[in-house]
């Protein structure tokens, strides 16, 4: 008897055995040299796998989709709308990934402009744009908070951390010393703001609904989409490479629904290979849910 209770002693604190889905991702992640944080929820049936879920990481540009949210909070509220218009200014604009900062200056764009360009190419001017539009990353905070996000915080916007990299030695021990991230999340956090966008439940459900459709505009296809057949992939990235490579979204299909949450660190390899390893993850999931 005292042998027996041991044994179910040590099978209770071992927990359950990894699903082969999980093995399968795990083996992937053991073949890259990086940190890594993973969440996947399947919104039919609640299943769930989480490896490092709970882990704080630098999110890159996966924390403008809470700027995002907190942008349609304000102008549910009446505070502004889609339509009002911004006259870009040459201070306005930012370096980095967009297309604003080739436009000439006078250029009007409206809120519904940046904040499709903030999701679908990662503008930086025009999330500065929506930061300064909702009152900073402080209010962005201040929600998150009151809504019970532990983990999800909006450090910077992007000029802040544009300064903070120029002022450091070099890229690689910017992202060692880690004392400036762009925003931070786990994927497990960025996994539940994602399920309720995906359910109508965020904002309202006729926003949920517009964000969704400008998360499925991503024109980025190099990680949790490139190998994925039989869903859409309404998704965001988040970039410091060779160092961070993130993707964050919902695969979408008629019978079944997964949020997906990939956040990575401590890269210092070459980028196509975190990328492709993030499709490969992306594939193993696709393919496990399948419905015929």
């Amino acid at each position: 008897m005292r042998y027996f209770l041991i044994f179910v002693f040590c099978f209770s604190a071992l927990g359950a055995e990894p699903s082969r889905l999980q093995q399968n991702i795990e083996r992937i992640t053991r073949s890259v040299n990086a940190q890594w944080g993973i969440y996947v929820k399947v919104l039919e049936t609640g299943e769930e796998m989480a490896i490092n879920a709970d882990r704080q990481m630098d999110t890159m540009s996966t924390i403008k989709i809470p700027l995002m949210v907190e942008a349609f909070h304000q102008m549910e509220a009446g505070k502004f709308s889609l339509a009002d218009k911004v006259t870009l200014t040459e201070g306005m604009k930012r370096p980095g990934t967009g297309v604003l900062r080739s436009l000439g200056a006078g250029a009007q764009i409206t809120i519904k402009d940046t904040l499709t360009l903030m999701n679908i190419v990662s503008d930086n001017t025009a999330t500065d744009i929506l930061f300064d539009k909702v009152g900073g990353p402080a209010v962005v905070n201040a929600r998150l908070e009151r809504e019970g996000y532990k983990h999800t915080r909006a450090t910077t916007a992007s000029s802040g951390w544009f300064a903070a990299l120029r002022a450091a030695k070099s890229a690689a021990e910017f992202h060692r010393e880690g004392k400036s991230p762009y925003g931070l999340s786990s994927a497990r956090e960025m996994g539940q703001m994602l399920e309720k966008i995906a359910k109508g439940e965020a904002v309202s459900k006729a926003a949920s609904g517009q964000m969704m459709t400008m998360l499925r505009g991503q024109v980025y296809s190099s990680r949790l989409p490139k190998y994925v057949t039989g869903f859409r992939v309404a998704h965001k990235t988040g970039d410091f490479l060779p160092y961070i490579g993130n993707d964050v979204g919902v695969f979408e299909s008629p019978k079944r629904n997964i949020v997906v949450c990939v956040f990575t660190a401590n890269h210092f390899g070459v980028p196509a290979q975190l990328e492709d390893a993030i499709a490969r993850i992306g594939e193993l999931i696709a393919n496990h849910y399948a419905v015929e």
